[in-house]
Parts: structure tokens; C-alpha cells; sequence
């Protein structure tokens, strides 16, 4: 089972890797400087026999003079090394860092809206903060252990040599049993990295979800509630990354055991010699300290598989985001501004499960400047059915054209460049009312005014202190469901598409307000293609026309008189709104 694991680490590690090459320049200083520590510790071990046998032993003063110099010049060079790798490795690790996250987040913007369906916003929060941190560490430790340390180890293995080959076939003789064992740790290692990073990304979506939600928690007292689904989350992932700190400990407790059986070796066959005289009292202190000072590193390369796993699993989950297919844009057809002739020619969709078909063999043709209006009960598909229109998804049979040209004819920006949406889940940026009323788009500042007097935003926005480069929250949390919807609707307004959906556009406001919006959405919806989806069928009367859906289907279509003369699902909806506005007055 390891061989596969081992053959994907490689695919994985490969292909993070290419993100480190760009960067050779520095890359080749951090080696020079990792390979310069390395010598230079190797050089403060050679020193250790001098002062042992002429300064210490022979009492030589002429070594005593110049020792304290050699040592001082050796950590200057150690102390000038170990600047250059860390902090050239720390420069390569975070422009890793930034261009995984930049191509994520690219991916993020491109990505079919059926990706965010079935995802959930905390792993993928997770993978962008947690998971591409430990990718960075993987990097740059895994470069640090694999060029200094492993160079330490074999330039202490040259100073043990040097002075007593003998006695090096002891240590040496230890290290197959090491490199089984870090095999064998290495695929606990991966398990529980990937484990650990899917447990962050739990414990990142229920704190979102908390953030987002806080008013419903504390109005329908969900702390106990919340609480448990925190400690569930918590608790796995405590108890996975103590699962790693084990397996971590394990590694380096054998690790010490079997070394230290070695240098029990050592040191017995070490005193033989000293009393045959084959070993002075340098090279023992010289051999002894290269085989201690070879120890951590040792002890590095062990743990190393454990960020090197940790850096996979976190690796191989962004570049399963990396790798997903981009929105299908293969249309060539460039056009500034459509007439708005829009058919819907026999179409039918279903999203991804077994939930079976949204929409069934629908045919509508809406004329250009002409507005259409979508009623049914929820569920019945009228927000799927506008949502194939600017091709937040395709459909799986049928076409749908704009202009008598299919639109996957159209390149994607040149095809939503034409349509304005605005739905009852009104999406802010956390930025100026005025940033918002602009997204996306270059205007004027008379353009902006006229937009947001036409969209009642300048009824409020006269009362704030900053007009409207007044900062809106997160997701407008600074604002009221209406002043949000004002500022959606004033958007659209602005942008000026000659096709326009209107989602439950209307559905935050109160009656006063939304009498306003309607003129404004009666004068926007003028000459334009409209598409109207409304529960609320008083705000859909003047429609040119209305289909009522039904599980998918058109059930029916005509005015609203017709459609009341018609005595069925329309008229029975109508009769019930009446009935509860009735009611509620």
C-alpha cells in the first residue's frame, strides 16, 4: 500500500516544486548557504582536537593564542550562513505562498457555479489560509533538511572517518534501520495531515456559520447547539494532530534508542582503543562530537516526513481546486449591446444527484423590450430557469438563444455583459455603497448620483456622514434588507443591460419604499428584455406575459387577465395572496 502513496507523494511534491524553480537566484543562495553552514560546523569540530590535545593536554601557548580567534571567526561565518538560508528560504516560501493562493483564488473566480453547490465555504476558507501555510513550511523545511542537513550528516560522517574509520562502521551500520523506520512513519504521517486539514476546515465552518449567523443563534438560543458542533470539530481535530504528535514522538524516541545503542558501541570500543593508544583524547572529543552533532540533524530527517506529508495532503488539496475545469467558454461572438430577443427552445436541466430534472422541455420566446414574469410555488424552478439565462449554468438539453444566436455562441463577458441581475439574496462587498453601486464597471460620478436617486440609495445616503463612500460591513451588515436591496437594484440601474432578471427584487422592501423601486424598475424595464420572478403577483400584473411553473414545467401562460379568466393555478395563487394580504391587514 505504501508504493502508490510513495508514487503520488512524488507526483504531488513534483509538481509543487515547479512553483520553487522560478525562483533559482535565490534558490542558489540558499544552497551556497546551507552548504557554507554546514562546512563551517564541520570546521568547529576540527578545532575541538587541537584544543584538547595542545591547549588542554600539551599545554601548547602558541595554540593558545590563536584558538580563541579561529572559534570566534567560525560563528561569524555560522552566524553570516545562517542569516543568508533563513532568510532566503523564508522569501522563497512566501512567494509560494502567494502564487498558490493568487492561481487558487483565480481558479475560484472561474470555477462552474456547480463547484460552490456542493462545497462548503470553511474547507475552502481552510485550504486558502491553513492548508497553503503548510505547503510553505513543507517547502522550505524539506530544502533545509534535504541540502544542510543531509550535508551535515555526511561531512560528520567524513570527520568520523577521518578520525577512526573503525569506529564509523558502528554508527554506520545503524542507518538502514533509521530509513525503515522513517518509511514506515511516513504513511502515518500522510494519513493523519490530511485528516487534521479536512478537521480545520470543520472547525472554520462552523465558526463562519456562527459569525454569519449570530442573530439566528441568539434568537432562537442555539448556544448549546453551537457549542456541541464547535467541541465535535475541535475535539477531532485535537485528537488527530495529538495522533501526529505520537506518531512524531515515537519516530524520535526510536530514533534516539537506536542511536544511542550506537554510541553505548561507540564509546566501549572507543576506550579499548584509547588504552591500546590507537585514540588520542582529540580524536575521541572530535569523533564524539561529530557523532552528537550528527544526531539532530538525524533526528530532523526523521520528523521531516511528517511536514513533508502534511505538505502533500495540503498541497494535493489546492491543486484539486487548481485542477478543476474552468466555466465552459469556447464562444467566439463579441457583441457591445443585443437587441434582447430571447427563446428558451425546448429546455430541460437538473442539478447534479438524484433529485431528478429541475426544469422539463420549457419553450418560451420573450421579444426583445418585452417583460416576462416567472410565478410558482418555491421549488417550482423559477430562479433555475433565469439562472440559465446569463449561463450560471448549462443546460443539459434544448438551447437557449439571444438574438436567434445560441448562447454558447457568445463569449461569457460579452454575454453577461448584456444582462443585469438582481436577486433577493443581495450580495455586498465589504466596501463604499459607492465601490458597490460601480462593481465591476467604470462610471461617471453624474451617472453614479442618477443611478442611486433612481434607486431611492440617495434617500438615505444624504443622512449618512460619509455619503455614499460610506463603508457597507460584510455582506452590507451595515445596512438595513432594504437599503441592501436599494443598492443591488441601483447596481443593475447603472450598468444599463438590455437584458434584466429581477429576482424577488422587491422582497426586502417595505410598501413605502417599494412603490419608489417600482418606478424605478418600470422606467429600467422600459425597452429592455425583462425577466420578473416574483412571489408576490401584484408587482407582475403589467407583465406582458406570465407562465406559471410547476415542478418544472409551464403549467401556464397570458396576462394576468387572461390568466384569471383562466380560473387555474394562477388565479388560485392569487386568490390566496389576496386572501393573506386580506388578513393581514
Amino acid at each position: 500500500m505504501s508504493k502508490p502513496i510513495d508514487s503520488q507523494v512524488k507526483v504531488v511534491y513534483g509538481r509543487l516544486w515547479r512553483y520553487v524553480t522560478p525562483h533559482k537566484l535565490v534558490g542558489f543562495i540558499a544552497f551556497a548557504a546551507m552548504i557554507m553552514t554546514a562546512l563551517v560546523e564541520a570546521q568547529l569540530l576540527t578545532l575541538l582536537k587541537p584544543l584538547t590535545d595542545e591547549v588542554l593536554v600539551a599545554k601548547q601557548l602558541e595554540t593558545h593564542r590563536w584558538i580563541p580567534y579561529a572559534f570566534f571567526a567560525v560563528f561569524i561565518l555560522r552566524g553570516l550562513a545562517g542569516l543568508a538560508t533563513e532568510a532566503s528560504l523564508g522569501w522563497i516560501g512566501r512567494q509560494v505562498i502567494s502564487d498558490l493562493r493568487q492561481q487558487v483564488f483565480g481558479k475560484l473566480l472561474t470555477i462552474p457555479t456547480r463547484f460552490f453547490d456542493s462545497q462548503a465555504a470553511g474547507p475552502l476558507l481552510s485550504r486558502m489560509s491553513y492548508n497553503v501555510e503548510m505547503v510553505a513550511e513543507s517547502v522550505t523545511s524539506v530544502v533545509t533538511i534535504a541540502v544542510r542537513d543531509v550535508i551535515t550528516v555526511f561531512v560528520a560522517f567524513a570527520v568520523m572517518i577521518y578520525q577512526s574509520p573503525r569506529l564509523t562502521v558502528f554508527v554506520a551500520i545503524l542507518f538502514p534501520v533509521v530509513a525503515v523506520l522513517i518509511r514506515l512513519l511516513g504513511v502515518a504521517f500522510r494519513r493523519y495531515s490530511s485528516r487534521i486539514q479536512d478537521s480545520v476546515g470543520a472547525v472554520t465552518q462552523v465558526t463562519d456559520e456562527v459569525v454569519r449567523g449570530n442573530w439566528v443563534v441568539k434568537a432562537f438560543g442555539g448556544y448549546d447547539y453551537e457549542r456541541e458542533r464547535f467541541n465535535h470539530s475541535d475535539n477531532l481535530n485535537r485528537k488527530q494532530n495529538l495522533k501526529l504528535i505520537n506518531v512524531r514522538a515515537l519516530g524520535v524516541a526510536a530514533t534516539q534508542i537506536i542511536f544511542g545503542f550506537g554510541i553505548a558501541l561507540v564509546i566501549y570500543f572507543a576506550a579499548r582503543d584509547s588504552l591500546q593508544n590507537d585514540l588520542s583524547a582529540g580524536q575521541f572529543i572530535v569523533f564524539f562530537s561529530a557523532m552528537m552533532w550528527m544526531l539532530q540533524p538525524v533526528r530532523r530527517i526523521t520528523n521531516v516526513n511528517a511536514t513533508l506529508q502534511r505538505g502533500v495532503a495540503g498541497a494535493d488539496s489546492l491543486f484539486q481546486i487548481i485542477d478543476e475545469e474552468d466555466e465552459v467558454d469556447s464562444g467566439k461572438l463579441v457583441k457591445d449591446r443585443v437587441k434582447g430577443d430571447v427563446l428558451f427552445d425546448h429546455v430541460s436541466f437538473s442539478y447534479d444527484g438524484d433529485g431528478g430534472p429541475v426544469l422539463n422541455d420549457i419553450r418560451i420566446e420573450i421579444p426583445a423590450g418585452s417583460t416576462l414574469a416567472i410565478v410558482g410555488h418555491s421549488g417550482s424552478g423559477k430562479s433555475t430557469l433565469a439562472s440559465l439565462l446569463p449561463r450560471f449554468y448549462d443546460v443539459e438539453s434544448g438551447v437557449i438563444r439571444l438574438d436567434g444566436i445560441a448562447l454558447s455562441e457568445y463569449t461569457l463577458a460579452s454575454l453577461r455583459n448584456n444582462i443585469s441581475v438582481v436577486s433577493q439574496d443581495v450580495t455586498l462587498f465589504n466596501d463604499s455603497i459607492r465601490a458597490n453601486l460601480t462593481y465591476g464597471g467604470d462610471y461617471t460620478e453624474e451617472e453614479v448620483i442618477a443611478a442611486a436617486e433612481a434607486a431611492h440609495v440617495m434617500d438615505f445616503v444624504r443622512e449618512l456622514p460619509h455619503g455614499l463612500d460610506t463603508a457597507v460591513g460584510e455582506r452590507g451588515s451595515l445596512l438595513s434588507g432594504g437599503q441592501r436591496q436599494r443598492i443591488a437594484i441601483g447596481r443593475a440601474l447603472l450598468k444599463n443591460a438590455p437584458v434584466l432578471i429581477l429576482d424577488e427584487a422587491t422582497s426586502a422592501l417595505d410598501s413605502h419604499s417599494e412603490r419608489h423601486i417600482q418606478d424605478a424598475l418600470n422606467a429600467l424595464m422600459k425597452d429592455r428584455t425583462t425577466l420578473v420572478i416574483a412571489h408576490r403577483l401584484s408587482t407582475v400584473e403589467k407583465a406582458d406575459r406570465i407562465i406559471v411553473l410547476d415542478a418544472g414545467r409551464i403549467v401556464e401562460a397570458g396576462t394576468h387577465a387572461e390568466l384569471l379568466a383562466q380560473n387555474g393555478h394562477y388565479a388560485g395563487l392569487y386568490r390566496m395572496q389576496f386572501s393573506d394580504e386580506k388578513q393581514d391587514e
